[in-house]
């Protein structure tokens, strides 16, 4: 990926994130983790590598999303085990993006699964494509520019320390970010906790993410 990247420039770059996000399992984000630490290298501009992937992610989203609204109702109503339940899916799909949508398409960047079949869900669903391009244009410019700048301040270190240490190091990093999540979890209900307990919170709403 390295010396592709090195070789072919921030064209690679777009066409992975662009192909990823058609509903296409390319690594896009891999290839923008790693175009972030050739920037880091002094081999790219940092700047240039977030408005790549960003145009990628954004180009590759709506052109899946069209695909979908187009012909993504009449694909699945081939196959045999998708045909008997599309049915009773797609107004539970329509009524969930009504509601759901501009953030589930925000959310679904940062998730590898949701970000290669998000698109094609909105488009499959009727979400209405005005409101889909500006909450993806937003999710796309978010992903990359969170992604290409942790990747360029961090990156570089954690790409060494795996080098040196191998897979432990590795699993070290992991088990960070797991630990920081799951503490950012606890805290965050335990202040729902104690405004629910002071009167700021109604109690019928305690379990509302």
């Amino acid at each position: 990926m390295t010396h592709q990247l090195e070789t072919y420039g921030l064209v690679l770059l777009f066409v992975f994130v662009a192909v990823e996000c058609c509903g296409v399992p390319l690594p896009g984000e891999t290839s923008l983790i790693t175009a972030a630490v050739l920037a880091a290298d002094g081999h790219f501009n940092i700047v240039v590598v977030i408005a790549v992937a960003a145009t990628g992610a954004i180009v590759g989203d709506n052109i899946g999303y069209w695909i979908a609204r187009v012909g993504g109702r009449a694909l699945l109503a081939r196959v045999p085990v998708v045909r008997d339940v599309l049915p009773r899916l797609l107004p539970a799909a329509e009524r969930f993006f009504d509601r759901h949508g501009p953030k589930a398409i925000v959310i679904a960047r940062f998730f590898s699964g949701l970000r290669i079949t998000a698109a094609w869900l909105a488009g499959i669903s009727r979400m209405h494509w005005v409101q889909f391009l500006i909450y993806n244009a937003l999710g796309g410019i978010l992903w990359a520019t969170v992604v290409g700048l942790a990747a360029y301040e961090f990156g570089k270190a954690a790409v060494a320390s795996v080098t040196r240490y191998g897979l432990y190091a590795a699993g070290v990093i992991v088990l960070c970010l797991v630990a920081a999540y799951v503490l950012h979890r606890k805290v965050h209900r335990r202040r729902k906790k104690e405004r629910v307990s002071e009167g700021a919170i109604p109690r019928n709403n305690q379990d509302v993410e």
